[in-house]
């Protein structure tokens, strides 16, 4: 079982790492000063986030295998290659335009208050207690995007026009959210973990209503990317965690 829990919890914590990176990137970027901090401040909340996942990660690998040195949240940061990490691809797509970076953290955040909802329920206790702790912040981030989803897609011919834009361009990234497959299920059937296609309902009503309030157009759902679970990611990807790993791959074992 420890097994199939550290790949569950990987998962976890690289959606936390690669979007709290990603919005990292964003820092001194931000169009007024006050959504600057804002999303700074999100990009943390997602770091700290992952740091739990990860750290609790390592240690249910290491119980995995007693051969296996015990990989904490920075080896498991900084010290594995593209193909480990199992994100979804919907956090490591671009920040882009603000349009961009609001519809992907707005679908995101949808999924996310949900997921950690069902998983504060889980059998085992610390994952349930980083739920119960993230999905706190998680529920202020949705809040947030939702805020600015509304004031581009209800605002000026422009605003609406590039959110509309934005929204079809994060669009084919989100059935991923909600595969199912042999590790989901059988964590969801033993209970430490959830079925995410029993999601997918409460996420469409969530996601259609403030859509609906700002005046924007559910985009079809006739084409979906997949592939960040199982290690195979964008050409993006590869630039992001590039920049992410450089001063340790070039300074290994730095300490400041």
């Amino acid at each position: 079982m420890s097994k199939d829990q550290f790949e569950y919890v990987l998962r976890a914590g690289d959606d936390a790492l690669i979007l709290g990176q990603q919005l990292g990137l964003l820092t001194g970027h931000g169009p007024v000063i006050e959504e600057d901090i804002a999303l700074t401040n999100i990009g943390l909340d997602q770091i700290g986030q992952a740091r739990a996942w990860l750290s609790l990660a390592g240690r249910l690998e290491h119980a995995a295998s007693s051969e296996l040195t015990l990989r904490d949240e920075d080896a498991l940061t900084f010290l594995r290659d593209a193909p480990e990490f199992c994100n979804c691809l919907l956090v490591e797509r671009p920040n882009g335009d603000f349009g961009d970076t609001i519809a992907r953290q707005f679908l995101y955040d949808n999924y996310a208050v949900l997921w950690l909802e069902a998983m504060t329920a889980s059998s085992n206790d610390e994952m349930a207690g980083i739920a119960a702790k993230s999905v706190k912040e998680a529920r202020y981030h949705l809040q947030h995007s939702s805020r600015w989803v509304l004031r581009l897609g209800d605002g000026t011919t422009e605003s609406h026009s590039r959110m509309q834009a934005s929204l079809g361009r994060m669009w084919p990234y989100v059935n991923e959210l909600f595969d199912v497959d042999e590790l989901t299920t059988r964590a969801a059937s033993e209970g430490w973990g959830v079925d995410p296609s029993k999601l997918r309902s409460a996420w469409d009503a969530g996601v259609n209503a403030v859509l609906a309030e700002a005046t924007l157009s559910r985009p079809d759902d006739d084409f979906s990317m997949r592939g960040g679970r199982t290690g195979s990611h964008t050409e993006a990807f590869g630039f992001m965690l590039a920049e992410m790993q450089f001063l340790q791959r070039a300074y290994p074992d730095c300490n400041w």
